[in-house]
């Protein structure tokens, strides 16, 4: 198992906690679950972030340090969950886009980035005139990989040019942490 594949599975395993959470009959018991997870959260994210200034406090070496934990998809996540990654969810996409032009090509496929905004993503995919449907599926599975390893706080992914429907197993960051909160209700208690 890849160090990628072990953390999908981990993100997948907390989205399914999450939804046993609020499937909870009794509100105090939900609430203070959902309390405690937040806790929980709130002081790793404050202690990270402490971590993260003592870092980039080591000035040129710091830096170039928090930009290797950037580079790390597992870390990576970790830092956007947090608010914390060194590089902005544009550059990140961007980035991921670059990285993947030359293995469409093999493929015979092009991408082409239409929109981003507001955490949307929208994308153009061109497919050579001999893919088949399989080859859209992984080609569509490839590209949704690749942009939610590297912003796995996109809102929303719109891919166009495969037909199919989207790869399954990805859990949104904001169905994880809906505004760095569990739920509305925690949200509400800020």
């Amino acid at each position: 198992m890849t160090p990628n594949s072990d953390f999908r599975e981990r993100v997948q395993r907390i989205g399914a906690l999450l939804q046993e959470i609020e499937g909870i009959a009794d509100p105090s018991v939900r609430a203070t679950t959902k309390e405690l997870v937040q806790a929980l959260i709130d002081l790793h994210g404050t202690a990270l972030a402490q971590a993260m200034e003592m870092v980039s406090a080591a000035g040129e070496l710091g830096m170039g340090l928090i930009d290797q934990l950037g580079r790390d998809p597992m870390v990576s996540s970790v830092l956007v969950l947090h608010g914390l990654h060194p590089e902005a969810l544009d550059g990140r996409v961007l980035q991921a886009i670059e990285r993947l032009k030359p293995k469409l090509r093999k493929q015979g496929c092009e991408i082409e980035l239409m929109d981003l905004s507001e955490g949307a993503v929208r994308l153009r995919v061109l497919t050579g005139e001999h893919a088949c449907g399989s080859t859209a599926n992984t080609v569509r599975a490839t590209v949704e990989g690749a942009i939610y390893d590297a912003a796995p706080d996109i809102t929303v992914l719109t891919i166009e040019g495969l037909d199919g429907k989207p790869a399954g197993g990805f859990v949104a960051l904001d169905t994880l942490m809906a505004g760095g909160r569990i739920s509305g209700e925690a949200k509400a208690a800020d």
